[in-house]
């Protein structure tokens, strides 16, 4: 991999700019500064929320 990475040093920034815009879009939705709610479990369901109100 890294053979290949050092053949196409572009790969890299494109799949950051392709994976990042799904998360990018999320957390413009969501404020960007935090969650609602607190706790691991509470936090976890708001973002999984927001993950399936965006697909």
């Amino acid at each position: 991999m890294q053979k290949w990475l050092d053949q196409v040093p572009l790969a890299m920034v494109l799949r950051r700019q392709t994976v990042e815009h799904p998360f990018s879009t999320i957390k413009a939705w969501m404020g960007a500064t935090h969650f609602l709610t607190k706790t691991l479990k509470r936090v976890s369901t708001e973002m999984s929320l927001h993950v399936l109100a965006y697909n």
